[in-house]
C-alpha cells in the first residue's frame, strides 16, 4: 500500500486520509498523481528568478484547504 504524506503549515498528514484530496495540476486522487508521473510546477527556465512564483510547487486541496507547498515536503510511504 502507498501513502502520500505531506508537511501542511508544520504538520505531517496523510494525504490518502481525506477521499476528496486532490494534488497536481490537473488536481487529481493523491494516489492517481503518484500513479500517473507525480506532476508538480516547475519551470526549465524562470521568468523572474526573484520571484516565488516561478520556484517548483504543489497545489494540493486537503480537507477543504487549498494549500501550495514546495515538493520538498512530500513523501512516499510504501508498505
Amino acid at each position: 500500500m502507498t501513502k502520500i504524506y505531506a508537511c501542511l503549515i508544520g504538520d505531517w498528514v496523510c494525504l490518502n486520509d481525506d477521499p476528496d484530496c486532490k494534488i497536481g495540476p490537473n488536481q487529481v486522487n493523491p494516489l492517481i498523481w503518484w500513479e500517473e508521473s507525480a506532476q508538480l510546477y516547475a519551470p526549465l527556465t524562470r521568468r523572474s528568478p526573484d520571484t516565488l512564483y516561478e520556484f517548483p510547487y504543489l497545489n494540493i486541496l486537503y480537507k477543504g484547504t487549498d494549500y501550495r507547498i514546495s515538493p520538498y515536503y512530500i513523501q512516499i510511504v510504501t508498505s
